[in-house]
């Protein structure tokens, strides 16, 4: 986890270091928006400090479509704003008593990022970073918990891919994304446990991304 925020630092220290020169003109092809439609993987990278039982979370990898539009200042700079939601499985392992099954929620994480395009040919490599708001809903308790609420969140973003071009307006995507996002989960659980427990969740997901793309 310390590696990953290290280098999460420093892409977002290169990447406010980079001026952006915005003007009036669209990419190369003259085309000013684009259009992705992405499978994605989100693969949580995720830890927890849970009180008075302690254990750590487990959280369920979730396979999704992802929809992103872009926003091009010129041929190398744009802003994108993606847009996904997905179902995680949420488990409390190893605590004091034992391993606890907290049913699922469901994830809706938009994100916005700044990029910037490396252009010259039909491969376009970029790289992004932004923010991104998370709201947890359709919470789903499971057996053992009365009730189990999580803190809507606010994170950081970072982005790296590439677009392969099939043609002037068509294209091929490849795109890795790492939220940083934490939350704290509230679980009610006085029929059982007779308490309320606070956890502090790290979820941090991977998001792996294959994809279609237009330029309009």
């Amino acid at each position: 986890m310390r590696k990953a925020v290290t280098i999460a630092l420093a892409f977002l220290m290169g990447f406010a270091n980079l001026t952006l020169a915005q003007d009036d003109t669209s990419d190369s092809n003259g085309s000013k928006w684009q259009f992705r439609l992405r499978g994605i993987v989100v693969a949580p990278d995720e830890s927890a400090d849970i009180e008075a039982i302690g254990g750590d979370a487990d959280i369920s990898t979730a396979f999704v479509p992802e929809l992103d539009i872009s926003y091009f200042f010129d041929e190398n700079w744009s802003v994108e704003l993606i847009l996904a939601t997905a179902k995680h499985d949420v488990t409390a392992v190893g605590t004091a008593v034992g391993d606890i099954d907290l049913g699922h929620v469901w994830l809706l994480p938009p994100t916005l990022t700044g990029q910037y395009h490396f252009t010259g040919g039909d491969f376009v490599p970029y790289l992004g970073a932004g923010v991104n708001f998370t709201i947890f809903y359709g919470v789903d308790e499971g057996p053992t918990a009365d009730d189990v609420d999580y803190d809507s969140a606010l994170g950081f973003a970072l982005q790296g891919g590439f677009d392969f071009m099939l043609n002037d307006k068509w294209f091929l995507n490849v795109d890795l994304k790492k939220l940083f996002l934490n939350t704290t989960a509230t679980v009610n659980a006085t029929t059982a446990l007779g308490a309320t427990v606070d956890a502090d969740v790290d979820i941090n997901p991977w998001i792996f991304g294959f994809g279609v793309g237009v330029k309009l």
